[in-house]
């Protein structure tokens, strides 16, 4: 495999992974305030349905495919695959991805108004995965265990 290639796909790896935690930051906040509306909030209701819909489904279900196959294909070309900080990062990985299905139901949930959860478990849940994204990052750049 030529390294320009490899280049190439992490490159993309990378973009996806932005674009998937963008979404994984900005959902919750959307269901904060989706929350909070006032009851009769109709307009403003189906307003963030849409919004929070359109980003599960046309920003982050992708960006999460994209991560996930291009990261995997990276963990095989460049060998690290046997190495423990890339078990502990796709177990974090893993979690994020446990998360993304929370925020997925979620939306479920507020489409069919159904949500019983607070503003403030929302911006509780809002931290989680910049938590994740954190050692993630770490492990990526440090490669402890190697």
């Amino acid at each position: 495999m030529s390294e320009n290639l490899y280049l190439w796909i992490k490159a993309f790896h990378v973009v996806a992974v932005i674009a998937w935690m963008a979404g994984m930051l900005y959902l919750p906040r959307l269901f904060v305030y989706h929350a909070g509306l006032p009851a009769g909030s109709r307009v403003q209701s189906e307003t963030f349905k849409i919004m929070e819909r359109r980003l599960l489904k046309a920003i982050m279900t992708p960006a999460l495919i994209v991560t996930w196959g291009l990261g995997l294909w990276l963990a095989w070309a460049s060998g690290y695959y046997a190495s423990p900080w890339l078990h502990a990062k796709f177990a974090l990985v893993f979690a994020m991805s446990g998360v993304h299905g929370f925020l997925a139901r979620a939306v479920k949930d507020f489409a069919a108004d159904r949500n019983t959860r607070s503003q403030r478990f929302y911006r509780i849940i809002n931290e989680v995965p910049t938590l994740l994204m954190i050692v993630i990052v770490i492990l990526v750049i440090v490669k402890p265990w190697s």
